[in-house]
């Protein structure tokens, strides 16, 4: 007689269907019913297990963290109350300038984003964080800009939960470079803008990320704590973005800039 399925093997095979779709740049449909996430505790469970599938299919490791879902109006439109939080593996990490292959994501876009390196480890114990105390954690800033891919078969009918456990939409990352941190940098009145092919399609400043980018940062901080993990020094977060998402086609070239900071690239060919 088979034995019946545990939760850590629904865990595992929800991974494995989410890794294959995304691997074979197939659309994601809603997922059979007993591989669901049926609230975002397990979301996060069956995220932690693909980025595992993603790592032995050649993806390298985690190596950072994105933060979405950090305003009002996204939070409502996914009936959610906080942000989200997904996984950025290293081999979709590019520097300065990202050149991509449109016909490798379902529907692109980008996000013009702060990100920032860690200099000390979050633990657990120290938690839950506030904004003021990730000034002392972090130790790099850079601009980045995100690439995202709505890659499912009908996104307005798919379940919060089920968004996070697939990295809440991360496809990719462009990292500039990177500047010593300054708690004298204003991040709040830090302004950046997104230019497609020459234009500019979006502006924004750091205070569009909660109201101030190292609240985002606290929150995710808190996030892990609570599931029982850390934030390790080295690993780098994308804040969230300050700039409205511009969906890419193909042939697009995208400049994300931010006063003082400096710019990222991305490519579609």
């Amino acid at each position: 007689m088979t034995p019946p399925a545990t939760a850590s093997d629904s865990v595992r095979e929800a991974a494995a269907w989410i890794a294959r779709h995304r691997l074979e740049h197939n659309p994601l449909p809603a997922p059979p019913e007993h591989l669901r996430p049926r609230d975002e505790a397990a979301a996060y469970a069956v995220q932690h297990a693909l980025h595992r599938e993603l790592t032995a299919a050649g993806l390298g490791e985690r190596v950072g963290w994105k933060i979405g879902c950090t305003n009002p109006q996204m939070q409502r439109y996914l009936g959610i109350r906080h942000p989200a939080g997904g996984g950025v593996m290293a081999e979709t990490v590019h520097l300065g300038t990202g050149r991509f292959r449109h016909a490798d994501f379902v529907r692109p876009g980008v996000e013009v984003e702060i990100a920032v390196r860690l200099g000390a480890t979050l633990h657990a114990a120290d938690g839950p964080f506030r904004g003021e105390d990730m000034v002392a954690a972090v130790d790099e800033i850079m601009p980045a800009m995100e690439i995202v891919d709505d890659r499912y078969v009908d996104r307005a009918n798919l379940d919060t939960p089920t968004l996070i456990a697939d990295d809440f939409f991360d496809a990719a990352a462009v990292l500039g470079a990177a500047r010593k941190f300054s708690p004298e940098l204003d991040l709040a009145e830090l302004a950046g803008e997104v230019r497609i092919n020459g234009e500019t399609r979006s502006v924004g400043r750091g205070r569009d990320i909660l109201g101030h980018p190292l609240e985002a940062l606290a929150w995710l901080a808190s996030h892990r704590a609570a599931c029982g993990g850390v934030l390790q020094a080295g690993e780098f977060v994308l804040l969230g973005s300050v700039t409205a998402i511009q969906w890419v086609e193909r042939g697009a070239e995208i400049e994300g800039a931010f006063d003082g900071l400096g710019a990222v690239r991305a490519a579609f060919g």
